[in-house]
């Protein structure tokens, strides 16, 4: 009987010892990146209303059959301009602006024009410590011109970096980008 006493507290004591081993490496902590299947580009023309002006839509996530849309802007013409980002492949559909718009000191969007295309774009948002976010903006389109638009939705990126205040997208910003669109403008 002493000797199945022993062997048990022997047995305990090994599978006790292997099991709390120091060796194994901390769990990685992952981060979760949203997906975003749709951006919408609502804009609305000094004293008109709020139009859905451009909308890109890819649910599968590959690109290859994403749904674009686009409509034409006045010439000379002021508008103030708002974003949403949306998840469509959550039931319901997850506004993920919302999050943008409370971790807007880890979000910058930056509007990249083509050369050629007569618009530029300015910042009506600001996180905490003052630096851009892009949800809201103001577009001005000034002559007829058609050129390309792209919209980035950067990540932890430098908002410090230079020129990123001022909405310049270049590689010392750094970050992760959640979603990248290009949109076909034509200014008429």
């Amino acid at each position: 009987m002493k000797t199945i006493k022993l062997l048990s507290l022997s047995l305990l004591a090994v599978l006790t010892f292997s099991a709390c081993s120091n060796d194994d490496d901390a769990p990685e902590v992952v981060l979760e990146q949203e997906e975003i299947t749709t951006l919408n580009v609502f804009l609305t023309a000094e004293g008109g209303t709020e139009e859905l002006k451009f909308s890109y839509r890819d649910l599968d996530g590959d690109g290859a059959n994403a749904q674009v849309m686009t409509n034409n802007l006045d010439a000379n013409t002021t508008y103030t301009g708002r974003l949403e980002f949306l998840n469509e492949n959550d039931t319901p559909v997850e506004n993920v602006t919302e999050e943008i718009i409370e971790e807007d000191d880890e979000h910058q969007i930056f509007f990249v024009s083509s050369s050629g295309l007569n618009l530029t774009t300015e910042y009506l948002d600001q996180d905490g410590d003052g630096n851009p976010i892009g949800v809201e903006f103001r577009l001005v389109t000034e002559a007829a011109s058609t050129g390309n638009m792209t919209i980035l939705l950067i990540h932890e990126g430098n908002k410090f970096a230079e020129g990123a205040n001022e909405g310049v997208f270049s590689s010392v910003v750094g970050g992760d980008t959640d979603i990248e669109v290009v949109f076909n403008v034509t200014i008429d």
